[in-house]
């Protein structure tokens, strides 16, 4: 049949537009859209929305930006000699060189940690073996010499050269000081392996959150093969610029890279770790190890002597002072390396892996297995 005209006055209504006033509803209510949102429903819709984690990181950078300021000025403001380990040739039994030893430690608040040698010889293998800070002997005719190290610790060896003059006209002792270890001529504060360290850390966790962002898709073993990747060359590129090209510092090249190396991948992987255990808040537990607590008690700045007696207990155990205590000794004291600091610096690596391998179904990224394929239907 052809289809009938519609016929005038059967027109099918138009429907209501949205948010007209129903017949119904002579107050003209809109549902829920018109009902003002309930506290607990306001609280939901923000706990979801980016605004919640963008307040809280206010918060947290300006508590971060405190304590960060706050922890290096507690530990480097005012270095306060804490148990100098000091070698003593002599001074004992000499009555000038007693009163000179009793002066300094009148001056020093009683911080000396004395340790008595039969000979300057053995006193000097003592500093290489950074046993000791300094040396007092007394020679021929009551005459005080107080030798110094700076390379044991600049800050150390300033504070008892400060000290040693001032205590000898005091007691009426002619000393004389003398720096036996100084430091490199590039490097007259002894800061640049403080320095290069700190870059090897921050680069090292600052790299593994790049990896986290930018390279998601790496499975564990590709992240951790990638780690060790930018931590051998990152150190190689620290170590040429500082010693090749400025030539600030003359490092014992191949020990000095891998010393970094193993930095960078030990701080890469204490990230890679904690992202695997808080996720998104990972940066504040690193942030806190290694930064606020690990840098300032790492002895490279003010050496451990000088810092807070707890900072400079805790600040070995941890890979920053790690870092320097085994940078320090390649540089100045070759030949009497120590395998502690290694040590610490691998148990911190071998941690973080484990922690990272055992639990890596929990770190965000990661690309699946492609699913195997179905099997062909018989022909």
């Amino acid at each position: 049949m052809p289809e009938q005209p519609d016929r005038p006055g059967h027109e099918e209504a138009p429907p209501a537009a949205h948010g007209s006033h129903s017949a119904h509803s002579p107050h003209g209510a809109h549902g829920a859209h018109g009902r003002a949102p309930t506290r607990g429903e306001r609280w939901s819709a923000f706990k979801d929305s980016p605004f919640l984690p963008a307040v809280v990181l206010v918060f947290i950078l300006a508590a971060a930006a405190g304590l960060f300021a706050g922890s290096y000025t507690y530990s480097m403001a005012k270095p306060t000699p804490h148990h100098i380990p000091t070698a003593v040739v002599g001074a004992q039994e000499a009555t000038r060189g007693k009163a000179f030893l009793d002066g300094m430690e009148k001056a020093l608040n009683a911080s000396l940690e004395v340790h008595e040698y039969d000979s300057v010889g053995a006193a000097r293998t003592a500093v290489e073996e950074q046993k000791v800070f300094a040396i007092l002997a007394v020679a021929s005719g009551d005459k005080v010499t107080f030798d110094v190290s700076g390379a044991s610790g600049a800050s150390v060896a300033q504070v008892l050269a400060e000290a040693a003059p001032k205590v000898g006209k005091e007691v009426g002792v002619p000393v004389t000081v003398k720096d036996i270890k100084p430091l490199q001529e590039g490097d007259p504060r002894g800061l640049a392996i403080f320095y290069i360290s700190l870059a090897a850390v921050i680069i090292g966790f600052v790299g593994a959150i790049q990896l986290s962002v930018h390279a998601r898709g790496l499975n564990p073993a590709e992240r951790i093969a990638f780690t060790v990747l930018y931590a051998l060359l990152g150190g190689f590129v620290i170590a040429a610029v500082v010693d090749w090209w400025l030539g600030a510092v003359d490092l014992p090249f191949v020990e000095s890279w891998l010393i970094l190396a193993l930095t960078m991948f030990a701080s890469g992987m204490v990230f890679t770790m904690f992202n695997t255990l808080f996720g998104r808040w990972a940066m504040i537990p690193t942030w806190g190890l290694m930064v606020l607590l690990g840098n300032p008690s790492s002895g490279g700045a003010v050496s451990w002597p000088l810092l807070p007696s707890v900072l400079g207990h805790i600040g070995r155990w941890l890979p920053p002072g790690a870092s320097v205590n085994a940078q320090h000794t390649a540089v100045y004291f070759g030949g009497h390396q120590h395998v502690f600091p290694f040590l610490v610096l691998a148990a911190w690596a071998v941690l973080a892996c484990t922690v990272f391998w055992v639990w890596r179904h929990r770190h965000p990224g990661g690309r699946e297995r492609p699913a195997a394929h179905a099997a062909a239907p018989a022909g």
